[in-house]
């Protein structure tokens, strides 16, 4: 077995770097290193083979084979005829090429990929007299060239397909969450199938499968139909069945998976996928509104992506996430609540303070993903447990510096200022009950 290392590259979404290195790690990758939408790394060939089949957050994986400088157009032709290419492709199979270009020295991506094909052809018309076929849809060999500035790399793609494309969807809704952020998110949490996991507005099941998978720890790739690096000259068959069909580090999932939705059609849907991912046995589907929520599984945690008003139109988005925001506070306790959304104000609608927000991107949208603590208990276990930490002394002292005394009030987690009590004592001599706002929602 070749046991060479080489540089590779692993291609993720924005905001997954981080979590995408821990799973190289994880697999055993030297020198690791962290950059936009990517991650580097050198290992063997079966890493390479381990990183297309195990890594939940990984696009794609690359082999850089070539690293040169170059101006224009006619210089790439040059540097990539200088490559050995009868190391990657023969005569008999087809190639196509990909090109992603951040340089201001090259105005059009197209024109690089259609001068690297052109290298290539030539290199062989010129040594074998015979050039190797291109074919766009489902080639032998998937060749990218990436240009940054005037810094040129020219690499073989060992994975095909998009990573994200597992095998298990067989039907979508409209703006399906994409495999790769789907379990990105999930791993973000920490969640490995330790509490049950709920998806009260689930779709096509994309979180639910993710999230049992994760549980069990079935490697994503399992339901791919191939890789890229299966059709490579040097592809090891014997070593790839080895990985392919080791069970070692599956484990047992205890709890569930819940998802429910709206729609009668995404659960149809959702239950269409997950049959074929084989996880019916750890998923539970119900079709149901989230406002009808009177009971959550627990221990539990949920992770969500409610409509926007971007893709998925909604009759009343505001009161949509009003209404998430009121059920959460009644029926979550004890939950930690992640949700993926895209505009401030859905997220100021529900009405909680969220305890950790990071940047994600779904599709060309830069979204926020938000934790939110759930805590599990009434308001004055809530009020006693933040006095046990100090919260209520360090009130009482920043308020005694600015000459006033100030309270929370916990039913709405906001401070009392002078002109509120003010306000409210001369409501009560005219007689005029104050109404507290309340975002509701019709069930």
């Amino acid at each position: 077995m070749d046991k060479a290392n080489f540089e590779m590259v692993a291609k993720t979404l924005h905001g997954l770097e981080e979590i995408l290195a821990g799973e190289l790690i994880a697999l055993g990758a030297n020198d690791v290193q962290i950059g936009r939408r990517m991650v580097s790394f050198t290992g063997d060939k079966e890493l390479l083979y381990k990183a297309n089949f195990h890594c939940r957050t990984a696009l794609r994986i690359l082999k850089p084979i070539y690293h040169f400088k170059a101006k224009d157009a006619d210089t790439v032709y040059k540097k990539v005829k200088e490559v050995a290419w009868e190391n990657y492709i023969s005569l008999d199979k087809t190639f196509a090429v990909d090109s992603v270009i951040y340089s201001e020295d090259f105005n059009h991506s197209k024109f690089v990929a259609y001068r690297t094909k052109d290298a290539i052809a030539d290199y062989f018309m010129e040594k074998q007299e015979k050039r190797p076929s291109v074919r766009v849809n489902n080639p032998d060999l998937y060749i990218n060239i990436h240009i940054s500035h005037n810094d040129c790399t020219l690499s073989i793609d060992s994975s095909g397909e998009s990573l994200h494309k597992r095998g298990y969807r067989i039907e979508q809704t409209e703006a399906p969450l994409n495999e790769v952020l789907a379990a990105g998110m999930i791993m973000k949490t920490g969640w490995k199938g330790e509490s049950n996991f709920v998806d009260p507005m689930c779709g096509s099941g994309t979180l639910l499968i993710e999230a049992a998978m994760i549980a069990l720890n079935i490697a994503p790739g399992i339901h791919r139909k191939e890789f890229a690096f299966e059709k490579w000259i040097d592809f090891d068959q014997e070593l790839f069945d080895r990985i392919y069909n080791d069970e070692s580090n599956e484990r047992e999932f205890t709890f569930k998976c819940f998802g429910s939705d709206i729609s009668s059609g995404a659960i149809q849907i959702a239950e269409k996928n997950i049959r074929n991912a084989g996880l019916m046995k750890y998923i539970e589907l119900k079709e149901l509104p989230f406002q009808q929520f009177t009971e959550a599984p627990q221990p539990g945690i949920m992770v969500t992506n409610p409509p926007y008003g971007e893709r998925i139109s909604s009759r009343d988005l505001m009161g949509l996430y009003s209404m998430i925001g009121e059920r959460l506070k009644h029926v979550f306790s004890g939950y930690h609540i992640w949700i993926l959304s895209y505009k401030d104000e859905c997220f100021d609608k529900i009405g909680l303070r969220p305890k950790e927000k990071v940047k994600l991107m779904n599709g060309s949208l830069e979204c926020e993903y938000r934790c939110y603590e759930m805590f599990d208990g009434k308001n004055k276990e809530y009020k006693k447990a933040i006095n046990e930490g100090g919260e209520q002394k360090r009130l009482e002292r920043d308020n005694k510096k600015q000459g006033e005394k100030r309270s929370v009030n916990f039913k709405t987690a906001r401070i009392d200022r002078p002109d509120r009590r003010f306000a409210a004592a001369r409501a009560k001599e005219e007689k005029k009950p104050i109404k507290k706002r309340r975002d509701t929602f019709n069930d």
